[in-house]
């Protein structure tokens, strides 16, 4: 389920549900992801209520328990993510809001699939950058917080944190 509650020029729910599916095949991700674009505040909130970080973020990610199979949809997890942090982003680094949405989304599929950041040694960021280069995005949510000695000049970016960590099949 898409629910955009800021609207998002040349992104609809179906544009973005077909980028979220193919985003989550790539990833080999199971489930089905909901996600929600809203406001900074919204996300501060949810930020402060899952995370006890007080302030506002660009995406969350919040995986599905793991349940025994049935035969209803699973869900992968939630994505939350501020189109107003996407909005100043996408201005600073020169590319559609649209797109900056779409890289958030498949950073936060990535922390569904259980990678972070944090904590790897650099496989989500190797990651990322192969589906980003897949999917025709833009620079990618690590690539940017990297020093500048080892990243590309568009590459400038804070860093996203996971609500929770688990990886799964």
């Amino acid at each position: 389920m898409v629910i955009l509650r800021k609207k998002i020029a040349g992104l609809s729910p179906s544009t973005l549900e077909r980028f979220l599916l193919r985003a989550r095949r790539l990833v080999r991700l199971r489930g089905t992801v909901n996600i929600l674009v809203t406001t900074s505040s919204e996300l501060r909130s949810l930020n402060s209520r899952f995370r006890g970080k007080d302030k506002p973020t660009d995406v969350l990610s919040f995986p599905a328990p793991i349940l025994a199979p049935t035969r209803t949809k699973q869900v992968a997890g939630d994505l939350a993510i501020s189109a107003d942090i996407a909005r100043e982003n996408a201005r600073r680094l020169g590319h559609s809001l649209a797109a900056e949405i779409k890289i958030l989304a498949l950073h936060g599929i990535l922390h569904l699939a259980g990678f972070d950041h944090e904590q790897d040694n650099g496989e989500m960021a190797r990651k990322e950058t192969r589906l980003r280069q897949r999917l025709k995005l833009e620079s990618g949510l690590i690539e940017r917080t990297q020093p500048p000695a080892s990243r590309s000049p568009q590459s400038q970016r804070p860093v996203l944190r996971s609500a929770s960590k688990r990886r799964s099949a």
